[in-house]
């Protein structure tokens, strides 16, 4: 049975997803396990998760719980980021207005472009030799 406190989301961005939990706390933010510092290595990336919490007041307020599975590092980051915004809503709906100004709540529809045939990849072309 789920506690009354805990609230849920999902977060997508390229081909990650991030499914989060969290619950009232002291800002302690584990991510598969490890701290999130530790799972994410470039200051950019941390920065760029916490801007829902920050603009939220909420940094320090709630505990956060991340599961995190395909893509890369930076996709795996900003699937997380719309994690947190969504989840903060779910928390407090007056939070809306400030988090769809900054952009937060859109999930960003840029995928990686398919390769096309008679090509080498999505755009570039083979090679053209005149003789």
């Amino acid at each position: 049975m789920e506690k009354p406190n805990v609230y849920r989301a999902t977060g997508r961005r390229k081909e990650s997803v991030a499914k989060v939990r969290i619950m009232p706390g002291s800002g302690n933010l584990t991510v598969n396990s490890r701290k999130c510092d530790d799972y994410f290595v470039r200051e950019t990336d941390r920065i760029f998760i916490r801007q829902p919490l920050n603009v939220a007041n909420s940094l320090d307020k709630f505990d956060c719980v991340a599961q995190v599975c395909g893509g890369g590092i930076s996709g795996q980051a900003g699937a997380l980021r719309h994690a947190l915004s969504r989840v903060l809503l779910k928390v407090d709906e007056a939070l809306r207005p400030s988090l769809r100004k900054g952009g937060f709540l859109t999930r960003d529809p840029r995928m990686k472009e398919r390769k096309k045939y008679g090509r080498k990849g999505a755009r570039k072309r083979f090679q053209w030799t005149k003789r």
